[in-house]
């Protein structure tokens, strides 16, 4: 009898706190959510409309002249090909050659293991400068050059210690099986360690698409004079900034035409934000199953 009141009493327990847990994730889910489904509405809603306020989950009055606005732009959609360009080649070179470098520091016969750990971690907390950037960027002939969206960050010092923690925590009798077989580094590198580090690797490919697809200063600094390499961020904030500077003759332009078709900065930004959030987030469902798995086995060992 005790045993019945026991199980009882544990199991409605377990209801209370599965309706405390379910009840506390939907309140966190819809404030995480709010702030994109409200860009979303902004973005549909009419920009004259969008001034009264009181938008909030879905439009008002819709519309796709804000979009139109932006993708009116005409260098946007060539920058859109330079970004997914850069995001796509960045990503895999990046990854690539920041799992090399994580695999040699990660073998125990490697001399200078310690030593290169070190100047690399090093980077993360000093550089030199802005100016001094630019400098390098410029006598390595790759001002004006697609590839200075590539080479300057090709390794990620944080990614390397993710993928690097990744690899130490594998079998060491698979990389010995490998090598009394017959295997070199390289082949052991590309037939053994790739396929088995998958989690950690789609973690950072992550992280570098998304720098990759965000960026945009580096096109300020390097490729302004180019508009053929200019990046959808580049060219969204250009529109963002002309049309804080010139709203109010964009409204004098609408009323003395008697045209409703008038933008404003919050649509414009909202308009963007979807714009620019898009990809990566239709990127991330394929990514997720490796995400979690990836951070916490490569968090284990530092």
């Amino acid at each position: 009898m005790k045993k019945n009141n026991s199980a009882r009493y544990s199991s409605t327990g377990d209801r209370i706190f599965d309706v405390f847990n379910y009840s506390f994730m939907i309140i966190l889910v819809i404030f995480t959510l709010y702030p994109f489904i409200n860009m979303l509405a902004l973005s549909f809603n009419d920009a004259n409309d969008s001034i009264r306020g009181d938008i909030y989950f879905w439009p008002r009055e819709w519309t796709i002249r804000n979009y139109a606005y932006v993708f009116g732009e005409s260098n946007v959609f060539s920058a859109t090909f330079i970004s997914a360009a850069r995001t796509i080649v960045g990503t895999i070179i990046s990854v690539f050659c920041t799992a090399m470098l994580a695999y040699a520091i990660s073998r125990s016969e490697y001399k200078l293991k310690k030593f290169v750990s070190v100047t690399f971690i090093f980077t993360m907390y000093f550089s030199g400068g802005l100016i001094p950037n630019y400098l390098l960027i410029k006598e390595l002939g790759m001002i004006n050059s697609f590839w200075v969206y590539i080479i300057p960050g090709i390794i990620g010092v944080f990614n390397m210690i993710v993928i690097r923690s990744f690899i130490e925590g594998l079998p060491e009798g698979i990389m010995e099986s490998a090598k009394i077989d017959g295997a070199g580094d390289l082949t052991t590198f590309i037939r053994i360690v790739l396929p088995l580090t998958v989690p950690a690797l789609a973690t950072v490919s992550l992280f570098v698409a998304v720098y990759q697809w965000n960026s945009w200063f580096d096109v300020f600094l390097y490729n302004s004079s180019r508009p053929n390499l200019s990046t959808l961020q580049y060219e969204l904030m250009k529109i963002l900034s002309t049309t804080n500077t010139s709203a109010t003759a964009a409204d004098q332009y609408a009323d003395a035409q008697g045209n409703a078709q008038m933008v404003t900065p919050t649509s414009i930004r909202a308009t963007m934000t979807i714009v620019a959030s898009v990809p990566i987030i239709l990127v991330y469902p394929f990514l997720q199953k490796y995400f979690v798995k990836g951070m916490v086995v490569g968090g284990v060992k530092g």
